[in-house]
């Protein structure tokens, strides 16, 4: 039960933590702000819970490193279980403490698109969007926990690279790259959450497969370099 544990642990965070900044303090910090929170909670829980279960944290990440022949369907289950949970627990709590305040308007940070919705993208562009990103971020995370990559360095990459993808993506899709970090604030938001998120699990598991397979391929093998 460690690693999934671990893999509750690290998505609460994530969601808490990222979603939170948006809820509670997204007036005040704006997009970069929100951006930066979501990739240090992925940093600090790669230190702090790496060692157990390879803070996956995300379903679409554990789908890619099947499909990159890191780990089996079996292994990857209980890991996908455990980081939905760890992010509907996240919303509940987030929920419990927005709407505390007088001001709380029921937002949870869920991801969307359309009219109403942030810059008002699209589907196309949300769909596209989703699925690029989540395979640039895969390979990052494949690449820097690859044979031959700097393992203290691996956390940090992959932080950085979940900051610049919000940077480029929360006004297109408040951006998902991970079916988990959707799933839970859109069972509290309801409404086009809920109708929305099909995307936000399709898109992100696209984009993670395909690099996944990239990397099983060989061609990113740094030992044919």
């Amino acid at each position: 039960m460690k690693k999934p544990l671990a893999e509750f642990i690290g998505t609460f965070t994530l969601v808490l933590l990222g979603c939170g900044s948006a809820v509670i303090a997204g007036d005040a910090i704006g997009f970069t702000g929100i951006s930066f929170a979501f990739g240090l909670a992925l940093i600090g829980m790669a230190y702090g819970i790496g060692a157990v279960s390879g803070c996956h944290i995300n379903p679409a990440v554990s789908l890619g490193a099947v499909a990159a022949g890191r780990m089996t369907i079996g292994e990857a289950i209980p890991y996908m279980i455990a980081q939905v949970a760890g992010a509907i627990a996240a919303a509940a709590i987030l929920y419990i403490i927005a709407s505390g305040s007088a001001g709380y308007a029921g937002g949870m940070g869920q991801n969307g698109w359309g009219e109403g919705y942030l810059g008002e993208y699209n589907m196309t562009s949300a769909f596209v969007f989703e699925v690029v990103a989540t395979f640039l971020f895969m390979v990052v995370i494949l690449g820097a926990t690859g044979k031959g990559a700097p393992a203290a360095m691996a956390g940090l990459a992959i932080g950085l690279a979940l900051v610049v993808i919000h940077l480029v993506g929360i006004n297109v899709t408040g951006v998902s790259v991970n079916p988990a970090r959707s799933i839970g604030p859109a069972l509290f938001a309801g409404g086009s959450a809920i109708a929305q998120l099909w995307l936000f699990i399709v898109a992100p598991v696209i984009g993670a497969v395909a690099a996944g397979l990239l990397f099983k391929t060989g061609l990113l093998d740094p030992d044919d370099a």
